[in-house]
């Protein structure tokens, strides 16, 4: 179960998904346990603080302060962790747009955040380098 490491194939068989939720960014200071009703969808731990990626309306009404409001793409591929170069393959194309980008890499894929009012058009251009990877 280690997942693809080929670039190429990595970028032709991906097929990114857009989530519709809303994510946000939080954070707690150490020491601090997350408010009732707050799923996060991942956290970690910095010096300073309990980073939450946690959906908007949650981290509303538990009175959280957030920031970048974003969508999740989930790039459907059993990326290994051992990849090399398949979001720096992504990255730049929707740098050239203008679109911020958080990625997180879990076990079997990749997922990345982008601003929730530009995440059709991140998609599109995901696509796009699907498209061109598979056609060679």
């Amino acid at each position: 179960m280690t997942g693809q490491t080929d670039l190429p194939a990595l970028l032709a068989a991906m097929e990114p998904v857009l989530t519709e939720d809303v994510w946000v960014f939080a954070t707690l200071t150490p020491g601090v346990a997350t408010p009732p009703g707050v799923t996060p969808l991942m956290t970690y731990a910095e010096a300073e603080g309990l980073t939450l990626i946690v959906r908007r309306d949650e981290a509303e009404t538990a009175g959280l302060a957030h920031v970048f409001p974003s969508r999740r793409i989930t790039l459907n591929i059993h990326s290994s962790l051992e990849a090399v170069g398949f979001l720096a393959a992504l990255l730049p194309a929707l740098a050239a747009a203008g679109i911020g980008v958080n990625p997180v890499s879990a076990f079997f894929h990749d997922h990345l955040f982008v601003p929730a009012d530009r995440a059709e058009e991140a998609l599109a251009i995901l696509r796009r380098v699907a498209t061109r990877a598979a056609n060679g």
